[in-house]
């Protein structure tokens, strides 16, 4: 059984339509890709499993209940953690205040956060605000983990940073499936990507339009609906 299953998922920003049909599920253990261009629909995806815009058809089952029409704290308990676009960070809190703000039990702990990430120990007391991009982005994957999920959303995980910081991040998301951590990631750095998903699927106007093995998203395929 899928930890997350979508089928047929539909959603509006008032009278416009946005999601015309997503298909997409995520296994036990499992790292999967959504792809495709801006404003394809994979953020609204998120949204909507998240219960943050909530859909108006379609089923969205997390660990077998149905979780569509949820609140969005209540998806969160269930154990949903996200990475979201644009970090969004608590600035005027310390980078411990943010880490412990979001902790519940469970094998994530401040240490094991700290030595995933360890920059975060050496900024510990800072502001939140004061930190670079990348140091942002590792608190925002920390604090996701601190909820201890069952599943990890990262939406757009290395946009915008530096190739250094970009290497690290996957270099963490390779621990993290490692370690049978679920996932479900946004990005558009396919030669990142790709090697680290265990399947794919890709968005077009609102749809699902493929899904499949990394390797089987040939040139072609990546051309006709990942390309400029």
């Amino acid at each position: 059984m899928s930890l997350l299953a979508i089928s047929g998922l539909e959603t509006f920003y008032g009278a416009s339509q946005a999601l015309f049909g997503v298909d997409l599920d995520v296994a036990e253990g499992e790292v999967v890709a959504l792809m495709g261009r801006n404003g394809m629909g994979k953020t609204t995806t998120i949204r909507s499993v998240l219960g943050l815009t909530p859909a108006r058809a379609g089923t969205i089952r997390f660990g077998g209940a149905d979780i569509r029409g949820l609140k969005p704290h209540r998806v969160a308990r269930l154990g949903l953690g996200l990475v979201p676009e644009g970090r969004r960070c608590f600035p005027n809190l310390t980078v411990a205040e943010n880490l412990l703000a979001a902790a519940r039990p469970g094998r994530w702990t401040l240490a094991g956060v700290e030595a995933l990430f360890p920059r975060l120990a050496e900024r510990r007391g800072q502001m939140a605000r004061t930190l670079s991009g990348g140091e942002q982005q590792m608190l925002a994957i920390g604090r996701a983990l601190m909820t201890n999920p069952r599943l990890v959303i990262l939406d757009e995980a290395t946009e915008g940073l530096a190739p250094v910081i970009r290497t690290g991040i996957w270099a963490v998301i390779r621990t993290l499936k490692a370690e049978g951590q679920s996932i479900l990631i946004v990005d558009k750095t396919l030669a990142e990507l790709l090697p680290s998903a265990d399947r794919c699927f890709v968005l077009e106007k609102g749809r699902t339009v493929w899904s499949g093995r990394p390797e089987a998203l040939t040139p072609d395929l990546q051309d006709r609906y990942l390309g400029v």
